[in-house]
């Protein structure tokens, strides 16, 4: 079995954000690890080279695979920002009110695990914010701290 590819750095989250490209993405980055930190009252932590996580969880699958993973966060991307809301795929209830907040925040897409903006001037943050909530909560059921 292969090693998980994201996991915790000892970057600084604030050098990542100073060096984001372009700056608009860089100020957008500031915006949203902002609201992570409001949303989850974690402080945030590097995984892997692009990614700014809140909190993190223990997962085992029934083929034996087993890991640590972030909570929540997102990585502010040249093109994108791709949003981790994992409690989204927590329960079908989550799921759905989830899927209903998406359809009202703006612009966006969505992927296997991530939703992706372009940029934060395209979205209701306040929507964001209780997206992140409610994945927040789901992450917190379903493996609990």
């Amino acid at each position: 079995m292969s090693d998980a590819k994201t996991t915790p750095t000892t970057v600084s989250v604030d050098d990542f954000i100073a060096a984001v490209e372009p700056a608009s993405k860089r100020e957008d980055a500031k915006v949203l690890d902002a609201l992570f930190r409001k949303v989850t009252g974690e402080s945030p932590q590097m995984w892997g080279p692009t990614i700014i996580g809140y909190g993190s969880y223990h997962y085992k699958y029934d083929s034996g695979r087993e890991g640590d993973s972030l909570r929540s966060g997102f990585s502010p991307r040249k093109a994108k920002h791709s949003l981790y809301l994992m409690g989204r795929y927590c329960d079908e209830a989550t799921g759905k009110k989830v899927d209903g907040l998406l359809a009202k925040m703006g612009k966006h897409k969505t992927g296997a695990s991530c939703v992706y903006v372009n940029k934060l001037a395209d979205i209701d943050l306040s929507i964001l914010e209780e997206i992140i909530g409610v994945c927040w909560d789901a992450m917190n059921r379903k493996y609990p701290g």
